[in-house]
C-alpha cells in the first residue's frame, strides 16, 4: 500500500518547482504550495515579518510535503475516505481546495446518495462515499477522475486565460487534463479526436 507521504511526493512531482504565472489565480507557487497558502499558514521562512515571493522560493520539497499532509490530507479528513479514492481526492484537494470535495459530493448525488454539497468531509459525506464504493467498487475512482476532468473543462470554458492549462499550444491535452487522466483507467481516457471535439468551441 502506498503511503500518504509517497502520494504527496507524487503530487509534488506533478506540480513542479517555482512558478509565478500571472494567469494563475494562485499566484507565486513552489512545489504546488501557493503564496496565499503560505500567508494563511504564516510560513515566514526568512522571518522578516512578511510572507512574500522570497519565502515561496525558499520553501523546500520536504516542507511542501509536510504542508500537504497536514493541511490537505489530515485536516480535510481525506484519510477517512475509501482508500482507493484517497490519492485522487488528495491530489485534487492540493490543486483545487474544497472543490475536490464538492466534486465528490456532486458525484454521490448523481448516484442518488443523499449528501449535502458543501465542500466539507463530515460524517455524512464519508459514509456516503463508503456506500458508493461498496455499490460500485470497480467504477467509483474512474467516475471521480472523469468528474475532475469535466471540472477542468468547465473552468476553461468560462475563463479564456485558463485554457492553456487544459490545452497545449500544439492543441493536445494540457496539464489539467493529463493530471485528471492519471487517475482514470486508460479505457476512459479521451482520444485525440474526442479531446479536439470537446475543445473545438474554444477556437
Amino acid at each position: 500500500m502506498v503511503s500518504v507521504r509517497e502520494i504527496a511526493e507524487e503530487i509534488i512531482a506533478r506540480e513542479g518547482g517555482f512558478v509565478n504565472d500571472p494567469d494563475d489565480p494562485g499566484g507565486a507557487t513552489n512545489f504546488g504550495v501557493t503564496i496565499h497558502t503560505m500567508r494563511r499558514l504564516g510560513v515566514d521562512l526568512n522571518r522578516d515579518g512578511l510572507v512574500d515571493v522570497r519565502d515561496v522560493k525558499a520553501l523546500s520539497r520536504r516542507q511542501a510535503v509536510d504542508i500537504f499532509i497536514e493541511h490537505y490530507f489530515d485536516k480535510p479528513r481525506i484519510g477517512d475516505l475509501p482508500k482507493p479514492l484517497q490519492p485522487s481526492v488528495f491530489d485534487m484537494y492540493v490543486n483545487a481546495g474544497s472543490n475536490a470535495i464538492r466534486i465528490l459530493q456532486q458525484l454521490l448525488r448523481a448516484m442518488e446518495i443523499n449528501v449535502i454539497v458543501d465542500g466539507v468531509l463530515g460524517p455524512q459525506s464519508i459514509a456516503a462515499a463508503r456506500q458508493a464504493m461498496a455499490a460500485a467498487p470497480d467504477h467509483l475512482v474512474d467516475a471521480y477522475g472523469i468528474a475532475r476532468r469535466n471540472y477542468y473543462f468547465r473552468l476553461a470554458d468560462k475563463r479564456v486565460a485558463s485554457r492553456k492549462y487544459a490545452r497545449t499550444r500544439a492543441g493536445g491535452k494540457g496539464g489539467w487534463i493529463k493530471r485528471a487522466e492519471e487517475f482514470i483507467a486508460p479505457s476512459y481516457h479521451l482520444s485525440a479526436q474526442a479531446f479536439q471535439q470537446r475543445v473545438s468551441a474554444w477556437d
